[in-house]
């Protein structure tokens, strides 16, 4: 499991954006986003920095 703070969710959209983006990381089996406590949670085998270029591209601000 990769955890990962995640800056700029608003709302439900922002996080589905934001799971939209880290399920599309080859490796990932599921994520999760929560835009309350600025935090995603990734299950799989990927790189926390294709995790991160992933956040990155949807818009957000990441780090591991």
């Amino acid at each position: 499991m990769t955890s990962l703070t995640v800056e700029g969710m608003s709302c439900g959209s922002c996080e589905a954006a934001v799971v939209e983006a880290l399920e599309g990381v080859e490796g990932v089996e599921s994520a999760t986003a929560d835009h309350e406590s600025n935090a995603a949670t990734v299950e799989g085998d990927a790189d926390p920095l294709d995790l991160i270029v992933a956040v990155q591209d949807a818009g957000y601000d990441a780090s591991a």
